[in-house]
């Protein structure tokens, strides 16, 4: 493991962190006073925040199912989380033992459950970086010393490019990792929009921006454009539930609303 041991962490709970705030949405223990409260400030602007965070990750689960079987053995994974079992590499390494994966968060509470994003099988391997997904330098100099960059590797962004706003290099960010990605290498995108409910989406942009965060809800088009220059796999950028529903784990939500949320994933050339 890389960055800092677990023993030497500090957390800062004075504000809220999207990753705290995420697992309470999920139903975790990882959080604190201040995180639930934010969380509860969103659920009175739109109930389903619970549901948004199970469709996310129920689409995680049935992206990283689709790599498995088209032959991708590598995984990158950015803005990680806090993990709520079945992780990536257990999902990835169900379908291919030797499936290889490196984790990366900047929340100091991730690193304290580090072991638990270790475990892999005895065939692959699994790492955790500590790192901000705005290096990604460091991110990829970490990488690989566990993955082959002559080989094809999946980044997962999923829920992290819409706590980067387009001035902070969004595009630049995403521009840079993928660069250094061999062809045959996938990249995949989930991202909250504000396309079903444009006021409440700019409620809590000002909602994060009062506590010194940044969200930057984007509209269908405004993903695409993410994935500029590579081939988008069937059905291109849908909503995240509509993403090959038939692989798994589809979640049901009350309601005729969809989730307000985009997932996509796309081959470099």
């Amino acid at each position: 493991m890389t960055g800092q041991e677990p023993n030497s962490i500090e957390i800062d709970t004075s504000k809220p962190h999207p990753a705290r705030m995420y697992d309470w949405f999920l139903g975790g223990k990882d959080n604190y006073p201040v995180d639930e409260q934010m969380a509860r400030q969103l659920l009175a602007l739109d109930a389903r925040g619970r549901d948004m965070a199970r469709v996310n990750r129920a689409f995680m689960h049935r992206a990283t199912r689709w790599l498995a079987a088209h032959g991708v053995r590598q995984f990158l994974d950015i803005g990680t989380g806090i993990p709520t079992e079945p992780n990536l590499h257990q999902i990835a390494q169900q379908a291919a033992p030797e499936a290889r994966v490196v984790y990366c968060d900047n929340d100091p509470i991730v690193l304290a459950h580090a072991a638990a994003l270790l475990r892999s099988t005895p065939e692959g391997a699994t790492e955790y970086i500590q790192a901000d997904a705005r290096r990604p330098e460091t991110i990829l100099a970490e990488a690989g010393k566990v993955l082959d960059f002559d080989q094809p590797i999946a980044l997962s962004l999923l829920a992290l490019l819409h706590f980067i706003d387009d001035e902070d290099g969004a595009a630049a960010l995403v521009g840079k990792l993928v660069d250094q990605l061999p062809s045959g290498s996938y990249l995949v995108l989930s991202h909250t929009t504000g396309d079903f409910n444009p006021e409440g989406a700019a409620q809590a942009r000002a909602m994060y921006k009062a506590r010194g965060m940044t969200l930057r809800p984007r509209s269908r088009a405004e993903l695409t454009a993410f994935f500029d220059g590579l081939e988008l796999v069937e059905p291109g950028v849908s909503l995240s539930a509509d993403w090959h529903p038939e692989l798994g784990e589809v979640i049901d939500v009350p309601g005729d609303e969809p989730i307000p949320g985009y997932a996509g994933v796309a081959r470099k050339p």
